[in-house]
């Protein structure tokens, strides 16, 4: 079935005639729940875009969001489409001077701020955007009185001699095929690129990626979920906020403080019907769930270790929509259906994670509560999931099968039928922003996009990554190393390593940087010199009396580093070859962070920057 090419704003007209008297969003104030409906949803965007022409905002020019997820994020990203305008997020942990980059570069007219802490981030850099002409901020009292400085209500008000006739002009000048969106990608490798999606890309996407992940439609039943991740990134905003339009979803917005451990109260309040998470997330809830188990009695302990054992190894043999046995279903009342209760899962029936890839402990794990985590792959280049896994199509350790509607081939497979993965399809964007050249290098004349990503197909479709173009190792003995697979395997053997990052590009030998598993400060969200619960646990069974990371850098605690070494060693044993091994490896004295600059806004490592960061550290493996 042939899917005309619509707008956003058909997208949203169509759902308010099936679905205007459903609850659209949920905001949490002074302890209680607000809700809004879908009709009144598309009234408060229509305000919105009203007041952004009264601002003065220009075709195609761009409507910046600075903040934490709320829904007059929605209401601004909306409002920003159906004025004519672009829509562009900026990831709230962005220094001033990144936020100058991509307000300058989509030529903002307007900004959008959360609170003072982002809204003084914007007066550093006002004076050198010729563009900007009002700031608006959404939450909070505004401390500072200055001309074209917004309080939200001041702003919902600006519109109000706009006639329905001057936007609903504008509305219907807009065509499938133009721009609407920007996501800058998140610049792990070089310059952040603004990726131009057009609204058919967003409507189509919204419509049939969602569909392969199974999410239903509201007449079938409304889904709901948790709206916590950066909406400036694809995942996030093709997930918590075009989805939801699509297909009537309830969405409830998370604290600012999700990720410092106020997330897990939200999904028991919600209780949501679908979650998804990156894989950084699914870690942190993992460990929080083994540190609960810790705390058990001896009893409780072997009945959790015994019910997870039981769901994971029939999960492994049989599909999850199969029969299960008496014990499985034992296992899952007695255990299972508590902890996920305790989680705020007991409604839940979908999980996906997505942005990166996932470590195969981690699903495991999962697969140990019976939640079975889909894992979606694609590009901010491709609005999204272009690959899906989901109740139909789920293998381990693949990441689904092709969306359908979209198409994919690996380009210069070599012997071993590893190729580049190279995506078609209505959901790949349109280029890149002011970037001609960059855009010629990720679509080639038939308007297959380059993912940079290496991988295999079995018969089934199932798609298997192993590596990244742009993260390959070439040693100066000339042998191409993926470092990711290396890396899994020495978290898997130690556990108490948080994070591992192979180095040996144009080097005669492979070297590894290590962090330890530590406790956040959840104030700062930096990661402290105490190890935490799992990792002194793990020391405590080798014998070791260690409970900071400074007790164990520098060699100190030889007991842990020889039991690292001997991981190591069980690693390099695997190896397919001795240019594969690690030779020398050392502990870094802190984990690495969001604010500490080695992983980008959805925790994916940024590599270049660690480079430059541990320069020393590195060049001191090479020394003769």
């Amino acid at each position: 079935m042939k899917h005309e090419p619509i707008t956003v704003h058909q997208m949203f007209m169509t759902s308010v005639q099936k679905y205007g008297n459903l609850s659209a969003l949920a905001t949490k104030r002074n302890d209680k729940w607000e809700m809004i409906t879908f009709s009144e949803y598309y009234y408060l965007c229509r305000m919105a875009a009203k007041s952004f022409l009264k601002l003065g905002l220009e075709r195609f020019h761009s409507v910046a969001i600075l903040g934490f997820n709320s829904a007059e994020w929605f209401f601004s990203a909306v409002g920003a489409v159906f004025a004519g305008g672009l829509m562009t997020g900026i990831y709230a942990t962005n220094s001033p001077e990144a936020c100058y980059y991509v307000a300058r570069d989509s030529r903002a007219n307007v900004i959008v701020v959360e609170n003072q802490n982002q809204l003084d981030k914007i007066l550093q850099i006002k004076e050198n955007l010729p563009h900007l002409k009002a700031i608006v901020q959404y939450s909070g009292q505004l401390q500072i009185k200055m001309p074209n400085l917004y309080s939200w209500e001041e702003f919902m008000g600006l519109g109000v001699d706009i006639s329905d006739k001057t936007l609903d002009e504008v509305i219907s000048s807009q065509k499938p095929n133009q721009c609407c969106v920007l996501i800058y990608t998140s610049g792990t490798t070089d310059t952040p690129k603004g990726a131009m999606l057009n609204h058919d890309n967003i409507t189509w996407t919204a419509h049939h990626a969602s569909r392969a992940g199974d999410m239903q439609p509201a007449e079938v039943k409304q889904e709901s979920i948790v709206s916590y991740l950066p909406l400036s990134h694809i995942a996030a905003q093709i997930y918590d906020l075009w989805t939801g339009i699509q297909w009537g979803e309830l969405v409830y917005f998370a604290q600012p403080d999700a990720l410092k451990g106020s997330l897990i109260r939200t999904l028991r309040e919600a209780n949501p019907s679908s979650h998804m998470g990156v894989p950084r997330v699914w870690e942190k809830i993992m460990e929080k769930i083994k540190e609960e188990i810790s705390h058990c009695t001896y009893i409780k302990k072997k009945l959790v270790t015994w019910a997870m054992s039981i769901i994971l190894e029939e999960n492994q043999r049989s599909p999850k929509h199969e029969e299960k046995s008496f014990l499985f279903t034992l296992a899952d009342a007695l255990v299972m259906e508590k902890l996920c209760a305790e989680m705020g899962f007991s409604c839940c029936q979908k999980f996906f994670s997505g942005a990166a890839p996932i470590g195969s402990d981690t699903v495991m794990f999962f697969l140990g509560l019976n939640i079975w985590l889909y894992e979606a792959y694609g590009m901010t280049e491709s609005a999204g999931p272009h690959f899906m896994s989901g109740p139909k199509a789920y293998k381990l350790p693949s990441c689904g099968r092709v969306v359908p509607g979209c198409r994919c081939k690996l380009a210069n497979i070599d012997a071993d039928g590893v190729g580049e993965v190279c995506f078609w399809g209505r959901n790949v964007f349109m280029g890149y922003l002011n970037m001609e050249e960059k855009t010629m290098e990720s679509l080639d004349e038939d308007g297959w996009l380059r993912s940079g990503d290496f991988a295999k197909m079995d018969e089934e479709g199932f798609l298997y990554i192993t590596g990244r173009l742009k993260e390959l190792i070439i040693t100066a003995g000339g042998e191409n190393i993926p470092p990711l697979p290396i890396e899994e395997a020495v978290k898997k053997v130690v556990p108490i390593i948080s994070n591992a990052m192979l180095i040996g590009d144009r080097r005669k030998f492979l070297c590894m940087l290590l962090t330890l598993k530590c406790v956040i400060n959840l104030d700062t969200m930096e990661p402290t010199d105490d190890l935490s619960l799992e990792a002194v646990e793990y020391c405590q069974q080798l014998g070791s009396q260690a409970t900071n990371v400074s007790d164990i850098t520098d060699g100190r605690d030889k007991v842990v580093n020889q039991a690292i070494q001997a991981g190591i060693a069980r690693v390099n044993a695997k190896a397919t070859s001795n240019a594969q091994h690690i030779q020398k490896w050392t502990i870094l004295k802190k984990d690495f962070s969001v604010s500490g600059g080695e992983l980008g806004p959805t925790m994916k490592l940024r590599r270049p920057i660690v480079l430059n960061m541990y320069h020393s550290e590195i060049e001191a493996f090479y020394k003769e």
